[in-house]
C-alpha cells in the first residue's frame, strides 16, 4: 500500500488532518523535501486556502521521486483548457509525477463563491474530463482540436498556444467521490477515485467499489487499474490521555458532515440517518456547540481511525488493506525523533 501525506505538513496540532490552517508558503520546499526523505510516496493538497497548482509547482522543483496531486482542485470555475494547460506544465515540471485530482463542490459554493452558473455535476464533470483529454490529445498527438459536448465546444488551437508533446504519460486524473454516481464516473473516465474522508470501509466496499466497477464495465476498462485512494480522518496522539482529548475534535467534524445532505448516504448505510436529520436541524438553528454530543462512539470509530502512535500505523493498514491502493497519512513532525517515528510508520503501512 502506497502512502501519501497532506499539506500543511509539519508543525500541526496532533490528531486529525489539519486543513483549516493555511499552508506556510515559505516552508513548501522544505516540507516537500522532507516528505520525500521520509520515504512517503506522494504529497497532496486540497484547494481550500491556497491554489494547489501553485503549491505543487513549488514542490515539483525540489523533489525527484514523490507523486504530486491536487486532491482536489475544483473543476467547474476553471476552463477545461486552462486546467489542461496547468496540468501539462506541472507534468513537465515534475518529470511525469503530477496527478490531476478534481472535485465538483456543491451548488452554493459554485454559484455564490465562484460566481459560476450551476448545472448537474455528473454530466458536467463528464464533459469537463472529455474536454481536458481532448486538449491533451491535440497537443500530444498533433491532431486538430474538435471536441463537442453539452457544456463545451472546443475547435481552436493556434500554434502560439500549443505547447506540443511531452516526454511523459498524460497526467492521471483522479476524482473526488462521495456518492455512487461520481464513483461510477470515475470508473468510466478516471484513473483514480478519492473517497471523501467521511466514507467508511463498509461504504467504500459496498457502494463505491461496485460503482467504479460498473462504470469501468460500461467503457470496457479494467476496474482493477483504477486506484482507490483513502483519505481517512486519523485521530492519534502519543498517549491515551492525549488521544481522548483529540476525539472531541473529530466528533465536531463528523457532526458537520452528518448535518450536510451531500454526505447523508454514508450515514444512511450505517443506520444513522435519524441522527443526521437531527444534526441538520441543529445546524439550521446554528446550535453548533450541541452537535458533537450527538455523534456516538460507534460513529467515531467507524468513520475515523483512532489509535495512539504505537498502533496507529497498524490500525490504518488494517482498515484499508485489500480495499485501497493508496492512503493519506501524517503525524506532526517537529524534531528529528518525530521524523524517525513517521518514517517507521510509513514503512509499516507500505509493507502491507
Amino acid at each position: 500500500m502506497q502512502v501519501e501525506t497532506h499539506l500543511p505538513f509539519g508543525k500541526v496540532d496532533p490528531g486529525i488532518r489539519q486543513t483549516e490552517k493555511p499552508v506556510d508558503m515559505t516552508r513548501v520546499h522544505h516540507d516537500a523535501e522532507l516528505v520525500e526523505r521520509l520515504g512517503l510516496d506522494g504529497l497532496v493538497l486540497t484547494e481550500t486556502k491556497e491554489d494547489p497548482f501553485v503549491v505543487m509547482a513549488m514542490a515539483a522543483t525540489t523533489t525527484d521521486r514523490i507523486d504530486l496531486t491536487t486532491a482536489v482542485a475544483i473543476a467547474f470555475p476553471r476552463s477545461p483548457t486552462v486546467t489542461a494547460m496547468t496540468a501539462w506544465t506541472l507534468q513537465r515540471a515534475s518529470r511525469g509525477r503530477f496527478r490531476l485530482g478534481l472535485g465538483t463542490q456543491v451548488k452554493g459554493h459554485i454559484e455564490r463563491r465562484y460566481g459560476v452558473p450551476w448545472s448537474a455535476p455528473g454530466p458536467w464533470l463528464e464533459d469537463y474530463i472529455g474536454a481536458v483529454k481532448a486538449v491533451w490529445t491535440c497537443w500530444q498527438n498533433r491532431t486538430p482540436l474538435d471536441y463537442h459536448s453539452d457544456h463545451y465546444n472546443l475547435t481552436l488551437m493556434n500554434p502560439l498556444f500549443d505547447p506540443g508533446p511531452i516526454d511523459y504519460p498524460l497526467p492521471p486524473i483522479h476524482l473526488a467521490a462521495v456518492n455512487a454516481h461520481m464513483a461510477r464516473l470515475s470508473g468510466r473516465h478516471a484513473d483514480g477515485v478519492r473517497p471523501h474522508p467521511i466514507c467508511t470501509r463498509r461504504y467504500i466496499s459496498e457502494i463505491l467499489k461496485p460503482a467504479v466497477a460498473q462504470g469501468a464495465a460500461e467503457t470496457g476498462r479494467d476496474a482493477n487499474a483504477i486506484e482507490m485512494v483513502a483519505s481517512p480522518l486519523i485521530v492519534t496522539a502519543r498517549t491515551d490521555a492525549e488521544l481522548a482529548q483529540k476525539v472531541g475534535t473529530v466528533r465536531s467534524r463528523i457532526s458537520f458532515y452528518a448535518s450536510t445532505r451531500t454526505y447523508r448516504a454514508v450515514f444512511d448505510l450505517h443506520g444513522w440517518g435519524d441522527i443526521g436529520e437531527h444534526l441538520s436541524l441543529l445546524s439550521r438553528q446554528q446550535r453548533w456547540d450541541e452537535m458533537e454530543h450527538h455523534v456516538t462512539e460507534e460513529m467515531v470509530h467507524e468513520i475515523a481511525v483512532v489509535a495512539p502512535y504505537d498502533t496507529i500505523a497498524d490500525a490504518v493498514a488494517t482498515r484499508y488493506e485489500g480495499l485501497c491502493d493508496r492512503i493519506e497519512f501524517s503525524i506532526p513532525v517537529e524534531n528529528p525523533d518525530d521524523e524517525i517515528l513517521l518514517a517507521e510508520m510509513v514503512s509499516e503501512i507500505q509493507s502491507r
